[in-house]
Protein backbone atom coordinates (compact mmCIF):
# COMPACT_ATOMS: atom_id res chain seq x y z
CA UNK A 1 0.00 0.00 0.00
CA UNK A 2 1.47 3.62 -0.98
CA UNK A 3 1.48 5.56 2.04
CA UNK A 4 -0.27 9.22 1.43
CA UNK A 5 2.04 12.26 0.89
CA UNK A 6 2.17 14.51 3.63
CA UNK A 7 3.48 17.76 1.59
CA UNK A 8 1.08 20.75 0.80
CA UNK A 9 1.36 20.48 -2.52
CA UNK A 10 -1.17 18.23 -4.28
CA UNK A 11 -0.06 15.36 -5.96
CA UNK A 12 -1.88 12.99 -8.54
CA UNK A 13 -2.49 9.83 -7.75
CA UNK A 14 0.55 6.69 -7.69
CA UNK A 15 1.06 5.32 -11.24
CA UNK A 16 2.94 2.29 -11.11
CA UNK A 17 6.03 2.37 -14.10
CA UNK A 18 7.55 -0.87 -14.35
CA UNK A 19 7.66 -3.92 -12.30
CA UNK A 20 10.91 -5.53 -11.53
CA UNK A 21 11.14 -9.47 -10.62
CA UNK A 22 14.96 -9.29 -9.51
CA UNK A 23 14.96 -9.22 -5.90
CA UNK A 24 16.87 -5.98 -4.29
CA UNK A 25 18.23 -5.21 -0.73
CA UNK A 26 15.83 -3.33 1.56
CA UNK A 27 17.92 -0.30 0.54
CA UNK A 28 16.45 -0.48 -3.35
CA UNK A 29 12.70 -0.35 -1.56
CA UNK A 30 13.86 3.45 -0.15
CA UNK A 31 12.61 6.56 -1.91
CA UNK A 32 15.11 7.65 -4.78
CA UNK A 33 13.64 10.98 -4.56
CA UNK A 34 15.34 13.67 -2.90
CA UNK A 35 12.49 13.58 -0.48
CA UNK A 36 13.34 10.63 1.05
CA UNK A 37 9.90 8.22 1.97
CA UNK A 38 6.52 9.34 0.96
CA UNK A 39 4.86 9.12 3.87
CA UNK A 40 7.34 11.17 6.03
CA UNK A 41 8.59 13.85 3.98
CA UNK A 42 7.99 16.44 1.01
CA UNK A 43 8.90 16.05 -2.52
CA UNK A 44 12.09 18.37 -3.69
CA UNK A 45 11.13 21.99 -3.61
CA UNK A 46 13.64 23.42 -5.64
CA UNK A 47 14.85 21.90 -9.39
CA UNK A 48 18.21 21.37 -10.45
CA UNK A 49 19.84 24.19 -11.62
CA UNK A 50 21.37 22.44 -14.66
CA UNK A 51 17.71 21.07 -15.52
CA UNK A 52 16.63 23.03 -18.80
CA UNK A 53 12.73 24.37 -18.59
CA UNK A 54 11.07 23.54 -21.57
CA UNK A 55 10.22 26.79 -24.02
CA UNK A 56 7.14 28.28 -23.60
CA UNK A 57 4.41 29.08 -26.62
CA UNK A 58 2.33 32.47 -25.02
CA UNK A 59 -0.06 31.41 -28.04
CA UNK A 60 -0.67 27.61 -27.74
CA UNK A 61 -0.94 26.71 -23.64
CA UNK A 62 -1.88 23.11 -23.67
CA UNK A 63 -2.42 20.64 -21.27
CA UNK A 64 0.87 18.94 -22.10
CA UNK A 65 3.01 21.66 -22.03
CA UNK A 66 1.83 22.56 -18.28
CA UNK A 67 2.25 19.42 -17.28
CA UNK A 68 5.84 19.62 -18.59
CA UNK A 69 6.54 22.61 -16.83
CA UNK A 70 4.99 21.63 -13.48
CA UNK A 71 7.05 18.48 -13.70
CA UNK A 72 9.89 21.19 -14.09
CA UNK A 73 9.44 23.10 -11.55
CA UNK A 74 8.36 20.50 -9.28
CA UNK A 75 9.90 17.15 -10.11
CA UNK A 76 7.65 13.93 -9.93
CA UNK A 77 8.35 11.62 -6.52
CA UNK A 78 9.59 8.29 -7.47
CA UNK A 79 10.29 5.23 -5.15
CA UNK A 80 10.29 1.34 -5.05
CA UNK A 81 8.13 -0.83 -3.34
CA UNK A 82 7.77 -4.71 -3.35
CA UNK A 83 9.99 -4.47 -6.32
CA UNK A 84 7.72 -2.11 -8.48
CA UNK A 85 8.69 1.12 -9.15
CA UNK A 86 6.31 4.16 -8.86
CA UNK A 87 6.15 8.09 -9.67
CA UNK A 88 3.63 10.48 -8.42
CA UNK A 89 3.73 13.57 -10.37
CA UNK A 90 2.02 17.06 -8.97
CA UNK A 91 -1.44 17.50 -10.17
CA UNK A 92 -2.17 19.59 -13.10
CA UNK A 93 -5.80 20.45 -12.19
CA UNK A 94 -6.73 24.01 -11.87
CA UNK A 95 -6.98 25.62 -7.92
CA UNK A 96 -10.54 27.37 -7.04
CA UNK A 97 -11.36 29.30 -4.08
CA UNK A 98 -12.03 26.74 -1.87
CA UNK A 99 -8.73 24.89 -2.67
CA UNK A 100 -7.25 27.87 -1.46
CA UNK A 101 -8.98 28.45 1.72
CA UNK A 102 -8.27 24.78 2.45
CA UNK A 103 -4.67 25.14 1.86
CA UNK A 104 -4.52 28.13 4.27
CA UNK A 105 -6.54 26.01 6.79
CA UNK A 106 -3.96 22.95 6.47
CA UNK A 107 -1.01 25.70 6.65
CA UNK A 108 -2.57 26.61 10.15
CA UNK A 109 -3.33 22.93 11.17
CA UNK A 110 0.03 21.39 10.42
CA UNK A 111 1.92 24.33 12.20
CA UNK A 112 -0.38 24.03 15.18
CA UNK A 113 0.02 20.39 14.82
CA UNK A 114 3.93 20.22 14.79
CA UNK A 115 4.04 22.86 17.40
CA UNK A 116 6.00 25.52 14.79
CA UNK A 117 7.27 28.95 16.71
CA UNK A 118 5.81 31.69 15.52
CA UNK A 119 8.32 33.80 16.04
CA UNK A 120 12.24 33.20 15.42
CA UNK A 121 13.89 30.60 13.48
CA UNK A 122 12.20 27.86 12.97
CA UNK A 123 12.88 24.73 10.92
CA UNK A 124 9.44 23.87 10.76
CA UNK A 125 7.99 26.71 10.01
CA UNK A 126 10.10 27.55 6.87
CA UNK A 127 9.01 24.07 6.00
CA UNK A 128 5.54 24.05 6.00
CA UNK A 129 5.57 28.11 4.30
CA UNK A 130 8.05 26.42 1.49
CA UNK A 131 5.48 23.56 0.82
CA UNK A 132 2.54 26.00 1.07
CA UNK A 133 4.45 28.54 -1.60
CA UNK A 134 5.12 25.66 -4.24
CA UNK A 135 1.37 25.14 -4.16
CA UNK A 136 0.68 28.05 -4.85
CA UNK A 137 3.61 28.28 -7.67
CA UNK A 138 1.85 25.13 -8.86
CA UNK A 139 -1.73 26.89 -8.74
CA UNK A 140 -0.36 29.63 -10.33
CA UNK A 141 1.82 28.08 -13.70
CA UNK A 142 -1.65 26.36 -14.28
CA UNK A 143 -2.84 29.47 -14.93
CA UNK A 144 -0.42 31.23 -16.36
CA UNK A 145 3.09 29.89 -16.85
CA UNK A 146 5.27 32.69 -17.34
CA UNK A 147 4.05 33.92 -13.83
CA UNK A 148 4.76 30.53 -12.16
CA UNK A 149 8.25 30.75 -13.83
CA UNK A 150 9.10 34.29 -12.38
CA UNK A 151 7.21 33.10 -9.17
CA UNK A 152 10.08 30.04 -9.34
CA UNK A 153 12.93 32.91 -9.61
CA UNK A 154 11.65 34.79 -6.76
CA UNK A 155 11.67 31.39 -4.74
CA UNK A 156 14.84 30.64 -5.87
CA UNK A 157 16.35 33.85 -4.75
CA UNK A 158 14.42 33.62 -1.51
CA UNK A 159 15.99 30.56 -0.99
CA UNK A 160 19.81 31.63 -1.87
CA UNK A 161 19.34 34.56 0.71
CA UNK A 162 18.34 32.60 3.34
CA UNK A 163 21.22 29.85 2.53
CA UNK A 164 23.63 32.42 2.59
CA UNK A 165 22.59 34.16 5.76
CA UNK A 166 22.52 30.31 7.15
CA UNK A 167 26.18 30.15 6.28
CA UNK A 168 26.86 33.34 7.37
CA UNK A 169 25.22 32.85 10.98
CA UNK A 170 26.86 29.35 11.13
CA UNK A 171 30.34 31.06 9.90
CA UNK A 172 29.72 33.96 13.23
CA UNK A 173 28.66 31.16 16.01
CA UNK A 174 31.92 29.70 14.95
CA UNK A 175 34.01 32.54 15.27
CA UNK A 176 31.56 33.34 18.20
CA UNK A 177 32.82 29.92 20.03
CA UNK A 178 36.62 30.62 18.94
CA UNK A 179 36.15 34.33 20.18
CA UNK A 180 34.87 32.82 23.79
CA UNK A 181 37.65 29.93 23.73
CA UNK A 182 40.36 32.58 23.25
CA UNK A 183 39.05 34.71 26.18
CA UNK A 184 38.73 31.92 28.53
CA UNK A 185 41.94 30.85 27.92
CA UNK A 186 43.13 34.95 28.06
CA UNK A 187 40.81 34.83 31.17
CA UNK A 188 42.86 31.61 32.99
CA UNK A 189 45.97 33.54 31.99
CA UNK A 190 45.13 36.66 33.86
CA UNK A 191 43.88 35.30 36.91
CA UNK A 192 47.16 33.54 37.17
CA UNK A 193 49.32 36.92 36.22
CA UNK A 194 46.95 38.06 38.81
CA UNK A 195 47.46 35.92 41.87
CA UNK A 196 51.44 35.68 40.86
CA UNK A 197 51.16 39.72 41.21
CA UNK A 198 49.51 39.21 44.57
CA UNK A 199 52.13 37.03 45.86
CA UNK A 200 54.53 39.76 44.42
CA UNK A 201 52.74 42.22 46.20
CA UNK A 202 52.55 40.29 49.68
CA UNK A 203 56.32 39.69 49.44
CA UNK A 204 57.07 43.55 48.22
CA UNK A 205 54.92 44.48 51.27
CA UNK A 206 57.03 42.07 53.70
CA UNK A 207 60.12 43.82 52.85
CA UNK A 208 58.52 47.16 53.32
CA UNK A 209 57.97 46.20 56.74
CA UNK A 210 61.25 44.81 57.61
CA UNK A 211 63.01 47.60 55.92
CA UNK A 212 60.75 49.92 57.95
CA UNK A 213 61.44 47.94 61.05
CA UNK A 214 65.05 48.22 60.39
CA UNK A 215 64.93 51.84 59.97
CA UNK A 216 63.27 52.70 63.32
CA UNK A 217 65.70 50.83 64.68
CA UNK A 218 68.59 52.74 63.23
CA UNK A 219 67.14 55.77 64.16
CA UNK A 220 66.55 55.11 67.40
CA UNK A 221 69.75 54.02 68.20
CA UNK A 222 71.06 56.90 66.29
CA UNK A 223 68.89 59.34 68.46
CA UNK A 224 69.77 57.63 71.56
CA UNK A 225 73.97 57.94 70.47
CA UNK A 226 73.31 61.02 69.83
CA UNK A 227 71.82 61.89 73.45
CA UNK A 228 74.87 59.98 74.92
CA UNK A 229 77.32 62.31 73.04
CA UNK A 230 75.62 65.45 73.71
CA UNK A 231 75.46 64.61 77.40
CA UNK A 232 79.30 63.45 77.02
CA UNK A 233 80.04 67.00 75.28
CA UNK A 234 78.05 68.66 77.87
CA UNK A 235 79.94 67.23 80.54
CA UNK A 236 83.36 68.19 78.87
CA UNK A 237 82.62 71.58 78.01
CA UNK A 238 81.50 71.68 81.86
CA UNK A 239 84.93 70.19 82.95
CA UNK A 240 86.82 72.41 80.58
CA UNK A 241 84.92 75.69 81.78
CA UNK A 242 85.37 74.86 85.78
CA UNK A 243 89.09 73.54 84.86
CA UNK A 244 89.73 77.14 83.15
CA UNK A 245 87.68 78.97 85.79
CA UNK A 246 90.44 77.17 88.67
CA UNK A 247 93.23 78.10 85.97
CA UNK A 248 92.52 81.71 85.73
CA UNK A 249 91.83 81.69 90.13
CA UNK A 250 95.41 80.58 90.50
CA UNK A 251 96.83 82.98 87.54
CA UNK A 252 95.01 85.85 89.56
CA UNK A 253 96.03 84.51 92.61
CA UNK A 254 99.54 84.49 91.54
CA UNK A 255 99.59 87.91 89.72
CA UNK A 256 97.99 89.40 92.73
CA UNK A 257 100.86 89.83 94.98
CA UNK A 258 103.30 91.16 92.89
CA UNK A 259 101.61 94.41 92.99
Amino acid sequence: MIPPNTSLVRFDNPILVTKNAEKKTPKDKKLKASSGSPGRTSPPLCPSPKQKLPPLDSRDGTTQQTAEVLNAILPPTEWSEDNTLWIQPVSSTPATRIDVVTLQDELDRRLQQRQARETGICPIRRELYSQCFDELIRQVTINCAERGLLLVRVRDEINMTIAAYQTLYESSVAFGMRKALQAEQGKTDLEKKITDLENDKREYERQVNELKAKCDQIEKKAADQKMVEEKKHAEEVQFLKKTNQQLKTQLEGIIAPKK
